[in-house]
């Protein structure tokens, strides 16, 4: 075996369905770059043509537990690598290990290729802002609220409130932490937004 070949780098490759009909999304961690297979389409970005990367919290109904990649080239493409693939109509499945294993090698790829990519996590600024705004403007209401109910005297509107306020905090709070607008780097990955 050649030297060259027994220091290779070995491909690595994720793969999710983003809807129940079409192909799955495909990618490989290759010695040339990151490859990619999108509905009929496909590229190889080399590592250190990969200008931004985005990661990101992003549940939905079927999926609380969802994490999002968004991976741009330097002439303006960008893909998104889900952590989640559809199984059937009523399933959406969960990919935990293999999208941190592959997001964690694809940094240390670009790395190693002297990427100068800009890296950030959560949310843009104004939509974290909008979202922190809605949520400040919903507390109001539910305070004032809360407030009504107990003047009136009706403890079980006041309870129903609290426990809706309580349930909303939970699910939702999650969601702002997590996606609190933040820059990292290549060797420090935010871990709440992996798996």
């Amino acid at each position: 075996m050649q030297g060259s070949e027994a220091e290779a780098a070995p491909v690595v490759s994720y793969a999710y369905k983003a809807s129940l009909i079409g192909s799955a999304h495909r990618f490989e961690l290759t010695e040339q770059g990151l490859s990619w297979h999108i509905s009929g389409r496909s590229g190889l970005w080399p590592y250190d043509e990969i200008s931004a990367i985005r990661l990101s919290f992003r549940p939905v109904s079927m999926q609380q537990h969802r994490f999002r990649a968004d991976v741009r080239h330097r002439s303006g493409r960008r893909i998104a690598i889900l952590s989640t693939s559809w199984q059937t109509a009523a399933l959406m499945a969960p990919q935990d290990n293999g999208f941190r294993a592959f997001i964690v090698e694809l940094h240390a790829r670009m790395a190693e290729a002297g990427s100068h990519a800009a890296l950030t996590a959560g949310l843009g600024r104004t939509a974290y802002a909008i979202v922190l705004a809605f949520l400040a403007a919903l507390t109001v209401v539910m305070a004032g609220l809360l407030i009504r109910a107990l003047m009136i005297g009706e403890l079980a509107g006041a309870l129903f409130i609290v426990g809706f306020a309580g349930l909303f905090a939970w699910q939702v709070g999650g969601f702002v932490r997590r996606n609190q607008p933040r820059a990292y780097t290549l060797a420090r990955l935010p871990q709440s937004l992996l798996p």
